[in-house]
């Protein structure tokens, strides 16, 4: 009986550790008083303050921008690493483009972020481009190291594919380029966009890298966050934080919802 009450009490302290600061966070973002931990009664002032924030919408589109570019960019980089590393078999430098495909996968991110701004500015004395640090540069810096990501996953499903189903179509007649997308790139399609997805994710979460390779005018919303809140927490960045959450829950229920449509009609 005591191990049967054990788990269930262990897996509730657990979930309580978690989950109780994001909820106390979406409560006070629905306070009417400025100080964060003092409750002055409910309010959605600052839901009103965070719309009307330019700072904090354009950081957010900045941000949503980058996210998109590196996220699908890291797609066609990492599918083709994994499509080389999965079906070349060996070659010389295997070992060599391996290694440099799981490297930011265990790479600190500060090593990364000084690595890209030692880059870019050697190539813009060299060529001239980047020139300066903004857009561009962050949108190549999250592509570079959300690649590997996508290459790992989409590596595990290229391994557990089953390879009859190409050999059947060149035995038809299909050529390499016809077998890849009308056979390999639908099988590893739900790899690719749980690939995209976490790429995405990455790069509107990432705030070490991107400190090191924006400019003027490309603060993501990371970077603006952590700027106010090394001021102290504000209201509004609360209520910035409960408009996320409330979209990732929606998100993934979505998700669920579908994975569970999916299994029934499946099974």
């Amino acid at each position: 009986m005591r191990r049967g009450w054990f788990l269930p009490i262990v897996a509730t302290f657990g979930f309580c550790f978690l989950y109780a600061p994001i909820v106390s966070l979406v409560i006070f973002s629905f306070n009417e008083s400025r100080l964060v931990t003092v409750w002055g009664g409910f309010s959605t002032r600052w839901y009103g303050e965070l719309l009307a924030d330019g700072q904090m919408l354009a950081a957010a589109w900045i941000s949503l921008k980058v996210g998109v570019l590196a996220a699908s960019i890291a797609t066609v980089i990492g599918t083709l690493a994994a499509f080389v590393l999965t079906r070349f078999g060996k070659f010389r430098g295997k070992l060599l483009l391996t290694g440099m495909v799981t490297a930011p996968l265990v790479m600190p991110e500060v090593i990364i972020g000084l690595s890209l701004l030692l880059l870019f500015v050697a190539m813009e004395l060299v060529l001239g481009w980047p020139a300066g640090r903004g857009l561009t540069t962050v949108v190549i810096a999250h592509a570079t190291f959300t690649s590997a990501y996508v290459a790992v996953i989409a590596q595990s499903r290229l391994r557990d594919m089953d390879e009859s189903l190409e050999e059947a179509a060149r035995d038809l007649g299909a050529g390499p380029v016809r077998v890849f997308f009308d056979i390999t790139l639908p099988v590893i399609a739900p790899a690719l966009v749980s690939g995209w997805l976490l790429a995405f994710t990455l790069s509107l979460d990432d705030l070490v890298i991107a400190s090191f390779v924006s400019g003027p005018g490309a603060s993501t919303l990371p970077m603006v966050i952590f700027s106010k809140v090394r001021l102290g927490v504000s209201p509004d960045v609360n209520a910035l934080a409960t408009i996320i959450i409330v979209i990732v829950a929606v998100a993934v229920t979505i998700a669920g919802l579908l994975l569970m449509r999916q299994s029934k009609k499946t099974g």
